[in-house]
This record gives C-alpha cells, structure tokens and sequence, in this order.
C-alpha cells in the first residue's frame, strides 16, 4: 500500500516575514499536501501571533502551483456552512483544485466561546456536526440551496458555479465517535485521526497502534452499515499526538519505522507538523527536511 505524506503548517508567522516561504519550501521539499489549523487561536499559541485559515490558504495557492492545500480542521465552532461554502468554492477556484477540507465537530478550548456562547457539550457538537457537514455538502454540489435546520438554515443559498473539483473539493472528516464515523463514511473522501487522546500521557505505542486498529475497524463497520467500500476512503494519521510524541521526528530511521507500523494498520497518508521552536512541535528542521525528501524512499 502506497503512503503519502503532507506537513501541517501552523498560521504563526506574518505572510512576508516567513510565512510565505515555508508553503513554498513544503512543495519544494514534495510533500503531497500542506495543511493548516482553522481555528481562532490554539492553546500554547493563544497569546501570540495566529492568522486566518482561509486568508492564510489562499496566500498559499497563489504562492504554490502543485502542492495540495487543506485545513485539519476546520469546525462548527465558529463556522456558518453557507458562507464557508462561498469561502470553499473561490479558495478551490484560485488553487485551480488543489483544496482539501478537513472538517470535525470542533472541541470546547478558545474557538468555542469566542463569539460569545456557552461552550457546547459533546452531545450539542455532535448534533450540529451531523447538520453542518450534509447541508455544507449540498451548498458545495447544488447551484441553489433552501434547507431549514435545528442549527443551521439556507434561504435560496446560491454557489455558482461551484467547485474546480467535481462534484466538490474533497471532505476529510475527523471522527472517532460512530456518529462521526458515520458522517466520513457517507460524505467523506478521507478519514482523520490524531490517535486516542486518552494514551496520550501515559499510554504506549503498542497500546496506540491497539487504540488505531480498533477506530479503523469501526470506520470499516460504518461504511458497510452505508453501503460503502471503506478502500475508497483514504485514512489520514495527524501526527503528534500518540504516545510516540515527537520521537519518529528526530531521524529518518525513526519515522520510517514509525510510517510503517502505520501504514500496515491502513494509514495512506501521514501528516507531520513543520518544526516550531520552543513549542510541543519543536523539532529539529534540517532532520525534518530529511524525512520529507528520504522516508518514503524506504517504504516502497
């Protein structure tokens, strides 16, 4: 099984003061795709610098011509699907493509008080995220769309002439619960996982690849309950957040070895943070350049 891999660059740096040189070095360096945090700011990052998604995308697509774009992820937290599908269809049509949306239920840290309501509970998420994520489908698919929800309502929504990518830009949907499972198997291009946060502190890598393995066979079980082979389905591991921590970063034997273990679970492709220093993501860049261009070498 073939394994792609794409780099996650977080918006923390000003566009002419490094931002727009590490979208170019990710294409340069031949990473399949280049994503992006959509959020309004982001725990340690919260008192520093921290730009928009879409702006921060749609700089990327004018300064990059080959590279796959996408965030991972973006949220209902503080997101309307009519005008983030307005948003979608331009940043896919100045791309000429080259856009990925990942999309989740959001969780309770900044984003979800920033506009001034209560934190939602899992179960609020997970209801909002089973209405956001099919009306976003059909604003996204539709020239015109008119749907009353318990969350979310379009009057006479119009999207013309939609997506460069038909029948739309590909969703990748981060889930683990069944109902989010259920989402990705009905309306998704590809799954998303950060692995099981509970391991996170005290787990093992074994215990991970278990707690992997177990999300995948319930990802295979949604898909049959709608009818779907989950070998369309591209399975996306976010790195950095397994027990592993940053370890298979420090060398390409480390994250060959790592990649690996993945791969055999059913991983297609693999995304590993660009280094920031004095951060959870730091990370020494020359190795990780070294990944980028050398680790996939060896797993043919």
């Amino acid at each position: 099984m073939s394994l792609r891999l794409s780099t996650v660059i977080l918006p923390v740096d000003r566009w002419h003061e490094g931002g727009r040189a590490k979208w170019q070095r990710a294409e340069e360096l031949g990473f399949h795709a280049a994503y992006t945090y959509d959020h309004l700011s982001w725990r340690t990052f919260r008192d520093g610098p921290w730009f928009g998604a879409l702006p921060t995308l749609t700089a990327a697509a004018t300064a990059t011509d080959r590279l796959r774009l996408g965030t991972l992820v973006t949220s209902p937290n503080f997101r309307h699907p009519v005008t983030l599908a307005k948003e979608l269809i331009s940043l896919d049509d100045i791309s000429g493509g080259r856009i990925t949306l990942g999309i989740g239920a959001g969780g309770n840290g900044f984003d979800a008080t920033a506009l001034g309501q209560e934190a939602w509970t899992p179960k609020e998420r997970a209801n909002r995220f089973g209405e956001f994520v099919p009306l976003l489908d059909r604003l996204l698919t539709e020239g015109a769309v008119s749907q009353k929800g318990n969350f979310y309502t379009a009057e006479e929504a119009r999207n013309l002439p939609g997506c460069v990518q038909r029948p739309r830009l590909p969703f990748a949907v981060a889930a683990t619960g069944p109902r989010g499972l259920k989402l990705a198997a009905r309306h998704g291009q590809a799954w998303v996982t950060t692995g099981d946060p509970r391991l996170y502190e005290t787990g093992t890598p074994e215990q991970s690849i278990e707690a992997l393995r177990g999300q995948i066979e319930r990802l295979n079980k949604a898909c049959t309950e709608v009818a779907r082979d989950v070998a369309g389905l591209d399975k996306i591991l976010l790195h950095g957040f397994t027990p592993d921590r940053n370890r298979p970063l420090e060398s390409v034997d480390a994250f060959v070895d790592f990649a690996g273990r993945h791969r055999e679970l059913g991983f297609t492709e693999i995304v590993i943070h660009w280094p920031i220093p004095e951060s959870d993501f730091a990370a020494d860049l020359a190795a990780f350049e070294r990944i980028a261009t050398q680790a996939l070498k060896q797993l043919i």
